[in-house]
C-alpha cells in the first residue's frame, strides 16, 4: 500500500531580514522550473497586507463582508479570504498547493517544514535554528561563508551564491526519489 502525501513536498527559507531569502526562493523557481518541476512558491507575512485595491469592485465585495472574494480573468485567479482565525500551514499547503512538484515556501520559521537557513557573514548575525533555537527540522544552511564562519555546523553547508547546487539539492532531497 502506497502512502499519499497530503500536499506536495515543501521546504522553509528561514532567515533574518536582509538576507536574500526572496531573491534566493525567486531564483530557485526560476532553476527548478528550468529543470522541468512545477514549482509553488509562499510567503509568510508577518505584517498585514492588503492585496485589493481601494475602489476597485474585489475590494468593494471585500469590505462589504464577504468572507471569501475570488477574482478570475482567462490567465490568473487570485482569492482574497478573510478567516475567523489565521489559516493553518498544513492546511494552506493541502488546498491551495495541488498538482505541484514543490513548494518553496518563506518564512514559517517556526513551523516543523524542513528548512533551509540563508546566512549572511557580513550580518554577523547566529543562525536562527541552531544554537538555544536548535531547531530539528533543519537541513541545511546556504551562507556566502565557508565552514569556519559557522562553528559546529551540523547540517550541510550550501554556497549562497550558487543557486544550482542549492537546486540540486532540493532535487536530491526531495524529488529524486519520487
Amino acid at each position: 500500500m502506497t502512502k499519499t502525501r497530503p500536499h506536495p513536498p515543501a521546504v522553509a527559507f528561514v532567515a533574518r531580514s536582509g538576507t536574500g531569502k526572496t531573491t534566493l526562493v525567486e531564483t530557485l523557481i526560476g532553476e527548478m522550473r528550468g529543470r522541468g518541476y512545477r514549482v509553488g512558491a509562499l510567503k509568510h507575512d508577518a505584517h498585514r497586507f492588503e492585496i485589493d485595491r481601494p475602489g476597485k469592485d474585489s475590494a468593494r465585495f471585500t469590505a462589504a463582508g464577504a468572507e471569501v472574494m475570488v477574482l478570475v480573468s482567462d490567465d490568473t485567479v487570485a482569492m482574497v479570504q478573510k478567516p475567523a482565525q489565521p489559516p493553518r500551514l498544513d492546511r494552506v499547503l493541502r488546498e491551495w498547493f495541488t498538482d505541484l512538484d514543490l513548494i518553496l515556501v518563506e518564512g514559517y520559521k517556526t513551523s516543523d517544514l524542513p528548512k533551509i537557513e540563508v546566512h549572511r557573514v557580513a550580518l554577523e548575525k547566529p543562525l536562527l535554528c541552531r544554537g538555544e533555537n536548535n531547531d530539528p527540522h533543519l537541513l541545511a544552511v546556504a551562507s556566502d561563508g565557508s565552514a569556519g564562519d559557522l562553528a559546529e555546523l551540523d547540517v550541510p553547508l550550501l554556497d549562497l551564491e550558487n543557486p544550482a547546487a542549492i537546486a540540486d539539492f532540493l532535487e536530491e532531497s526531495f524529488l529524486k526519489f519520487e
